[in-house]
């Protein structure tokens, strides 16, 4: 294996170089690019340097075995390294697997209520806390971009950002169809109610991903509505703006500034342009954006929230952890690390390097 991975090294040193390069340091968009290079190279190096010393250290134990002093300490070193090298082969054909060019990115996710009502909503806006727990867990930034909510607190429909390094990566997961069974603060008989809500996750695109041309867009601006404190029905600051070619509708009033509901419409749209188009270059990997969402019946579902029996169940890869009150405050990890290993069998599984 380790002649196939003879570049490594190499490579991190050239990088090394470049990225303390004074003109490179100069072009801030190159440096930001070889930077990420380095960052995503740096953990593929250090088992490639683990790996090497594991199999000399097995030469040099298999050498030790007819050492009457020495041999029974060579076995049991021999031993643990038999053990250990087929777990950091793996993790080098994890690291080798292609990436997805999107992972570098932050993610604009979308929460819209499905099926159940007010309760749905309700659910809608207890999933809206639980991502912005776990952004600050890992020290992510969360920007609201819009939001539709109802009398009780439940959203009809939220929009934000998430900004912070392997922000999409991570979420990416979330996308589908979530079920909550409990008993709904709104049912006065306590009847457990099932209901749903959808979450999509889309990459996030920079101006020079995407290019809108004005032309393509209709802009109109009206006075916004409903929750949204004093500056609503005051001003026309809300900004509703239409992308002709596609006929995506974006909508944004939670700001008191025109302009600044004009920036973040546009964020959102060009989010959701560019999943277009990632899906048209890849299908299988971006799938159609309906896919991510479903209807939002009860039947298409990724996972289960159920109160009643504090579990949270993901039904992609069958995985049901008894700590519903802590997923929810944000403690997401174990499920999406298990997804992400799921993730990284299956195309290892795909590419017959199983």
């Amino acid at each position: 294996m380790l002649h196939k991975l003879d570049w490594v090294r190499p490579r991190m040193e050239e990088l090394g170089a470049l990225l303390s390069d004074p003109a490179v340091v100069q072009d801030q968009a190159k440096w930001r690019a070889l930077m990420r290079e380095h960052s995503r190279l740096e953990p593929l190096d250090a088992a490639v340097r683990r790996y090497a010393r594991m199999m000399s250290a097995r030469e040099e134990a298999r050498a030790m075995l007819g050492d009457a002093d020495m041999g029974e300490m060579a076995r049991e070193e021999l031993a643990r390294l038999e053990e250990e090298i087929p777990a950091c082969e793996r993790e080098i054909q994890f690291l080798l697997l292609p990436r997805d060019p999107d992972d570098d990115r932050n993610a604009v996710m979308e929460i819209r209520g499905g099926a159940g009502g007010e309760e749905a909503a309700l659910f809608g806006a207890l999933l809206l806390r639980m991502y912005t727990r776990y952004a600050e867990r890992r020290g992510w930034r969360v920007e609201m971009l819009g939001a539709n909510m109802t009398e009780l607190g439940g959203v009809k429909e939220a929009v934000f950002s998430v900004s912070g390094e392997g922000a999409f990566s991570r979420l990416k997961y979330e996308r589908g169809v979530h079920r909550v069974q409990r008993i709904p603060v709104t049912e006065s008989n306590g009847k457990r109610q099932t209901s749903t809500a959808t979450v999509a996750v889309l990459p996030e695109a920079e101006e020079v991903d995407v290019k809108i041309d004005p032309g393509d867009l209709r802009i109109d601006t009206y006075r916004a509505s409903g929750h949204g404190g004093q500056y609503i029905n005051k001003t026309d600051s809300a900004v509703r703006i239409t992308h002709i070619p596609t006929g995506m509708v974006v909508t944004c009033q939670d700001e008191k500034s025109q302009l600044k509901n004009r920036e973040q419409a546009m964020r959102v749209l060009r989010a959701r342009l560019y999943e277009r188009l990632a899906r048209e270059r890849d299908e299988a990997y971006a799938g159609e954006r309906r896919a991510q969402v479903g209807t939002g019946e009860r039947s298409e579902r990724i996972r289960t929230y159920n109160f009643n029996e504090g579990r949270v169940s993901d039904h992609r890869i069958g995985k049901t952890i008894y700590a519903i009150d802590a997923f929810v405050d944000g403690d997401m990890d174990e499920i999406i690390d298990a997804l992400i290993l799921s993730d990284r069998q299956a195309r290892l599984k795909a590419m017959n390097l199983t």
